[in-house]
C-alpha cells in the first residue's frame, strides 16, 4: 500500500485562511499551557506543526520546539511570522518523523493526528514516535470519542464568523469504517468555497493498543486540554502515553 501523505490537501488549501479561521487569540491558550507544563527540560517535537499556532507560543515560553508538517503552504505561513523562521522544520510524513535527536515530548492537537487514514500509518505513527522519545518522554495528542462523534453526525456548527465572512462545518460518519468527514461552506466576499476532510477515527482502546504495540505505556486520560477527568459521558479526550 502506498503510504499517505501525512497532511491532506486541504492543509494546503487553508494556508491562507488557517489562522484567521482557526488562530484567534484565546482559541489555543489551554492547548498550550498544558503542553508548556508537560515539556520539561526539552526538546519538544510538534507533528502537523502548521502555522505555528501552538508552536510559537511554546518558544515565546522559552521552549525548544521542532516541527514536521507535510504542507508547504502552511509551512510558508510559519516561516513569515516573527520568530516563525528560527523554528526548526522538515517537511514529509509526520507518520515517519523523519527527525534526528530525542524529545522530552512529542505532540499533535486539533485532532491532527487522524489525518493518518489508516491503521497502518497511525500504528506507524506510533512507532516511530517512541523512537524519538528521551526515556519518560511522552506522547500526547487528543481526540473525540467516537461515541460523541456519531451523535453529532448530521449536524453542523458556524467554526468562523466575522463581518467579512462565515465558516459553516457539516459532519457525517461513517462508524463501519471509522470514518469522519467534514464539509467546510466558506462564504467570504459574495463567494462560497467548499473544502471536504476526512479523517479515520480509533477510539482510546485501539489508540491504547497501537501504543503499548510500540512500546510505550498510558500514563494519564484527560477529560480536556485543562486536565478535567475522563469519564463514561466525556465527548473527548487528551491521551498521554509514556516512554518507560
Amino acid at each position: 500500500m502506498a503510504p499517505q501523505p501525512s497532511r491532506p490537501d486541504y492543509a494546503t488549501e487553508f494556508a491562507d485562511d488557517y489562522d484567521r479561521f482557526f488562530g484567534k487569540p484565546g482559541i489555543s491558550g489551554t492547548t498550550v499551557d498544558a503542553l508548556a507544563a508537560l515539556a520539561g527540560t526539552g526538546p519538544v517535537l510538534e507533528l502537523g506543526i502548521g502555522t505555528g499556532r501552538i508552536a510559537l507560543p511554546l518558544r515565546a515560553r522559552g521552549i525548544d520546539v521542532h516541527g514536521i508538517d507535510g504542507s508547504e503552504a502552511m509551512l510558508d505561513r510559519l516561516r513569515a511570522k516573527p520568530a516563525g523562521v528560527e523554528v526548526p522544520v522538515t517537511l514529509g510524513d509526520f507518520s515517519r518523523v523523519p527527525v534526528t535527536g530525542s524529545f522530552s515530548l512529542v505532540y499533535l492537537a486539533a485532532g491532527t493526528f487522524f489525518e493518518l487514514r489508516d491503521q497502518e500509518s497511525q500504528a506507524r505513527c506510533f512507532a516511530n514516535v517512541a523512537r524519538r522519545l528521551s526515556p519518560g518522554g511522552l506522547f500526547v495528542f487528543d481526540s473525540h470519542v467516537p461515541e460523541a462523534l456519531a451523535r453529532a453526525a448530521g449536524g453542523s456548527e458556524v467554526v468562523s464568523e466575522d463581518e467579512d465572512h462565515l465558516v459553516l462545518c457539516h459532519r457525517r460518519v461513517d462508524p463501519s469504517a471509522q470514518r469522519y468527514r467534514s464539509h467546510y461552506v466558506i462564504h467570504e466576499d459574495g463567494r462560497t468555497r467548499h473544502l471536504r476532510v476526512e479523517f479515520r477515527y480509533a477510539g482510546h482502546g485501539e489508540l491504547d493498543l497501537m501504543a503499548g504495540q510500540a512500546g510505550l505505556r498510558l500514563r494519564e486520560r484527560w477529560g480536556n486540554w485543562a486536565g478535567a477527568p475522563f469519564t463514561k459521558d466525556s465527548a473527548y479526550h487528551v491521551s498521554l502515553y509514556e516512554r518507560p
